[in-house]
């Protein structure tokens, strides 16, 4: 049988100039080249602002990028949109499909795709679903979390959101309770099929905690808390450093990069704890290993999850993990072995911590939690639904 031609948009893709961005992504999609089932091709558009914004040394990196590249051995073009940053948000999927549909027009001419995938639900799924309409294609979206979370609710993009999420061929979730969610904005459930996240085995496994600090010149003596993840409000730093003023033997790890980083610094000094927290900014995603290696417990009290790479990642690497009790957590941890679950609150959170360093678990029974994840398993997964919407 002929092999699958897939399109697939990906508005968070790693490239030079920010190798970390969607990496989980990438992974992904090496993954599913590496099965031989499918000829994909992944557009993922860039967004530059109008001048003089695009002076910008951030926005310069970006258009300096080459259009197209084969990164990891996944073809990648990357054409540019015109952004609006921080207002533009409602038109970013109008202005993506336009920046593709020529592309997308010429390749399908040249040698048809059998399909057309998004990424996100925003802005990636309402382009998708009106470039399959125009080639006749089937579409499917995947949703992470924040694109349905935020997007879904926002106004200007939620109707988008759910016109889509009702157009298109098929939908993917992370996890059950995003599925959920998905269905309470409008969206077929029917439709919506479960798709976990993967995992790299051969690199997030549990290392030797001795030697993981030592590798970070952290303290030898004494418990050390970690969290991974963009420093923004939903991620919720600021409440692991305020418990961290409640666990005073301990080291707090901040492994991110992202506008919150002042605001938090200013909490660590306010609450006395500036000088037990180190961080890290943005870590290359081969060196995560270490750092959640290094760790007793992990924490990250987000607001709202699809199914976060990092928990798995943290439990595979043995690390028990202590988190709001938002759905694809509950779906996740399900033996206390695992980690416990805390408000975003400072006393719950240094309570659960305190609870899991008096009786640490077996770090090898902390990575069977993840036991089942890998991304052959989540390639496989997709590469079925994707032959399923085309009628292989």
């Amino acid at each position: 049988m002929a092999r699958l031609r897939v399109l697939s948009l990906a508005t968070l893709y790693p490239h030079g100039a920010a190798p970390n961005f969607g990496v989980f992504v990438a992974r992904q999609m090496e993954a599913v080249m590496r099965s031989g089932a499918v000829d994909l091709t992944v557009i993922n558009p860039l967004g530059l602002p109008p001048f003089p914004l695009d002076r910008h040394p951030r926005y310069r990196t970006v258009a300096a990028l080459p259009e197209a590249e084969t990164w990891h051995g996944v073809p990648v073009l990357r054409p540019r949109f015109r952004l609006l940053p921080a207002i533009g948000g409602r038109f970013n999927a109008g202005a993506v499909l336009r920046a593709v549909l020529p592309i997308a027009r010429r390749l399908h001419a040249a040698a048809p795709f059998d399909l057309i995938d998004a990424q996100f639900f925003y802005p990636d799924g309402p382009a998708a679903v009106r470039l399959a309409a125009d080639l006749g294609l089937p579409s499917s979206i995947k949703a992470r979390g924040a694109d349905i979370h935020h997007w879904g609710r926002a106004r200007g993009t939620a109707g988008q959101v759910r016109a889509a999420g009702q157009a298109a061929s098929g939908l993917l979730a992370v996890s059950a309770g995003l599925a959920e969610d998905m269905a309470g904005l409008g969206l077929p459930r029917e439709r919506i099929a479960l798709h976990r996240t993967g995992l790299d085995r051969t690199l997030f496994r549990p290392l030797d905690p001795a030697a993981s600090r030592a590798a970070l010149d952290l303290p030898a003596a004494g418990p050390v808390l970690a969290t991974v993840g963009a420093l923004i409000p939903r991620k919720g730093q600021v409440h692991v450093i305020e418990a961290l003023a409640r666990l005073p033997d301990a080291t707090l790890v901040l492994a991110g990069a992202g506008p919150d980083e002042a605001a938090l610094r200013r909490r660590a000094a306010e609450v006395d704890v500036a000088q037990r927290v180190r961080w890290l900014g943005a870590v290359p995603h081969d060196r995560l290993p270490l750092v959640l290696s290094a760790a007793d417990v992990f924490v990250l009290p987000s607001a709202s999850e699809g199914l976060a790479n990092a928990w798995v990642e943290a439990l595979a690497c043995g690390t028990p993990v202590v988190t709001t009790p938002i759905p694809g957590a509950v779906e996740l941890l399900t033996d206390p072995t695992w980690g416990r679950f805390a408000g975003r609150d400072a006393a719950e959170i240094a309570a659960a911590v305190t609870a899991l360093l008096a009786a640490p678990p077996p770090r090898e029974a902390v990575a069977r939690a993840v036991a089942g994840f890998s991304w052959e398993a989540n390639a496989a997964a997709l590469v079925a639904h994707w032959a399923t919407l085309a009628g292989r």
